[in-house]
């Protein structure tokens, strides 16, 4: 069977992403990004005057998120990690959707987000976050320098990130009204660059790309890595400063209730008018 030219593209082993996810949670899981990012979501849901009845976690790791959902809303789903990314939600049977550091693994994330938008009821809220912008932009370089100068070459390391302009445009292109994101930037130090691999393997979070290498990384690399690391992202104190943006988005089903922008041509008043009024 010929392959759909309009598919989009696998980039993400899901399978692996999921294996890698529960053997993080069987051993001591680096959770200081996600309690973050929990901690935040509990604020925005705050600052929403609007009651949600049916809610749904969207592929969130951990349960810190759906303790804080059990918390505060009476019917919560949960949709599990899988190998695909068809979502089990009915049309129009959810007032809220969520996810937690979950889209940025996603191969399909236009396919995501109009699943979300079907699932939701009119002026239903879809709230997530996810890994995006300049994050991990530290060990990037750093790998492609050390690879390039002890191997030849260079191999994909660390996934690709949507950045914030992207991801509205997908909002909209999904149908969402209303649509907003907004980046909340942290920099973790650390003190050295194994010290941050080790913490990306206890969030389940290393390369999933199926592009990635298979065979391991020579020592010779993985040393000059950490010493370009080092030279070039250190503080005064000699720990490293690794990135992580986490992107914010959210968007509602339309409804009629909600602002509309006027009609090209209905303002009663030109610009140059305006203009001509203002106190000089």
């Amino acid at each position: 069977m010929a392959a759909n030219p309009n598919a989009a593209p696998i980039l993400f082993d899901r399978a692996l992403l999921r294996a890698r996810q529960a053997r993080a949670q069987r051993a001591e899981p680096a959770t200081f990004l996600l309690d973050r990012v929990v901690e935040d979501m509990e604020e925005r849901l705050q600052a929403v005057t609007r009651n949600f009845s049916d809610v749904a976690d969207v592929w969130t790791p951990g349960t810190a998120l759906q303790e804080l959902l059990r918390g505060r809303f009476k019917s919560i789903g949960h949709v599990g990690l899988g190998d695909s990314e068809a979502l089990s939600l009915q049309p129009e049977s959810l007032d809220l959707a969520v996810s937690a550091l979950a889209f940025q693994f996603v191969n399909d994330l236009p396919g995501v987000l109009a699943q979300i938008r079907r699932a939701l009821r009119p002026d239903g809220l879809l709230l997530a976050a996810m890994i995006g912008g300049d994050t991990l932009t530290e060990l990037r370089q750093a790998f492609a320098e050390a690879e390039a100068e002890c191997e030849g070459g260079v191999s994909p390391r660390v996934a690709p990130f949507a950045d914030l302009r992207d991801v509205g445009a997908l909002l909209q292109r999904a149908d969402f009204a209303l649509p907003v994101t907004d980046v909340d930037s942290l920099v973790v130090r650390y003190d050295s660059a194994f010290a941050l691999m080790a913490d990306l393997r206890r969030m389940g979070a290393t390369n999933i790309l199926r592009e990635r290498r298979r065979t391991p990384t020579r020592r010779a690399t993985l040393l000059r890595m950490a010493q370009i690391y080092a030279d070039r992202f250190s503080d005064p104190d000699g720990r490293i400063r690794a990135t992580f943006d986490v992107i914010w988005l959210s968007g509602w089903a339309p409804h009629e209730s909600q602002p509309k922008p006027l009609r090209p041509g209905s303002a009663k008043t030109s610009l140059e008018a305006a203009v001509r009024r203002a106190p000089k």
